[in-house]
């Protein structure tokens, strides 16, 4: 059985290390922040077979745990990668080290022989591409780069901007579009070695089941397991498909992601889609990041569940609550609202709402207590 024990890498070592574990070395962790180190264990041998990677998933809906990649599943998605957007090119990280999304740019160069750059994550000293470039991005640095003409225009000049992380808004690529940017969508997990599903469409190689609406992925991307959890690793890795608590359909041969599971709520007997109320107040009320409302779920002795909201603006209950139960029915419209001077951000750029409902009960700087309604 293979003991070796793990090997942590800042962000300038880190390219040298994954070319390393690549072809037998040692595997590799990022440095990270205290909350996921923890899932890294790094006390412990490393027993799977061709491990490479260890990555630390990022905890926003549960408690982090750790992800082990081997070489194969790593090299199988580069090469999937290379091939579905027409060829090796270099690569751009600009996001933290301590996410897969980042740690694949690394070993997409690795594999395909080519150059990593790495840039802040605002994007302000991202070059202009070579000959044939790439980068990955989520959508709320694609968002803000728009804003700015000159590195619009450096981003126009990359093969593909690889946009994940999250649902992206059908607006927010029209723009992207319109300005000369080839932004393709990815969808995926730290267990797939990333995204393996872009613009909607599997990756060569890469199966995508639906059953109940749950979406598995299978192929020669999927993790080894979790990082000492068996336990973990018994529910969700079934040979080589990895069940995701992703709901999901098909839209003409596309794959449409509806949200999670975790966003289906029970409250007063009437079954709620977190998400998709998410995505109605995104379209009336402005994203988050606009002033918009975060959705919540609690639990509520009377409701079994509640909906609340949260908010950086300054938002009345009453008028909210009109105009969205035409829309979204009673029991989904928010029950409280509270307004909030900032919002919780995990490092990728995600809303953490694991942090905002913990702040809702502590009322603490994302969730005070300026409660209305």
């Amino acid at each position: 059985m293979n003991r070796v024990h793990l090997r942590q890498f800042d962000d300038a070592s880190l390219t040298a290390g994954i070319a390393a574990a690549l072809i037998g070395g040692p595997p590799v962790a990022p440095l990270c922040e205290p909350r996921l180190a923890a899932a890294l264990h790094l006390e412990s041998p490393v027993t799977e077979p061709d491990a490479a990677l260890v990555v630390p998933t990022s905890g926003t809906t549960s408690e982090p745990k750790a992800v082990v990649l081997s070489a194969s599943a790593i090299r199988f998605a580069a090469g999937a990668t290379h091939d579905r957007l027409g060829g090796v090119g270099d690569w751009v990280c600009a996001l933290p080290t301590q996410h897969v999304a980042a740690l694949m740019t690394i070993a997409r160069a690795v594999v395909g022989g080519s150059e990593v750059r790495f840039v802040d994550t605002d994007l302000a000293n991202l070059p202009k591409a070579t000959e044939r470039s790439y980068l990955s991005v989520v959508a709320a640095q694609l968002d803000r780069a728009l804003t700015d003409p000159s590195l619009t225009e450096r981003l126009a000049s990359y093969a593909a901007v690889l946009v994940g992380g999250s649902a992206v808004r059908a607006e927010l690529l029209a723009a992207a579009i319109k300005a000369g940017i080839n932004p393709v969508t990815t969808y995926g997990a730290s267990e797939t070695c990333g995204g393996c599903v872009y613009d909607g469409r599997a990756l060569t190689g890469v199966g995508v089941d639906l059953s109940d609406e749950r979406i598995g992925l299978s192929g020669p991307m999927a993790f080894s397991g979790y990082r000492l959890r068996p336990d973990l690793s018994a529910q969700v890795l079934h040979g080589d498909l990895v069940l995701t608590n992703d709901r999901g359909r098909l839209v003409g041969g596309k794959l449409e992601v509806l949200g999670r599971f975790d966003d289906l709520v029970i409250s007063g007997g009437h079954k709620v889609d977190l998400a998709e109320v998410q995505r109605v107040c995104d379209r009336e009320f402005g994203s988050p990041d606009q002033g918009g409302l975060v959705l919540l779920s609690l639990p509520d002795p009377r409701w079994g569940a509640k909906v609340v909201a949260v908010s950086t603006a300054e938002l009345n209950l009453d008028q909210l609550r009109r105009r969205l139960v035409p829309l979204v029915g009673a029991a989904a419209v928010p029950k409280e609202l509270r307004q909030v001077p900032k919002l919780a951000y995990t490092s990728l750029g995600k809303i953490d709402r694991v942090a905002l409902r913990l702040a809702w009960e502590q009322k603490g700087e994302h969730g005070d207590d300026r409660s209305v309604g």
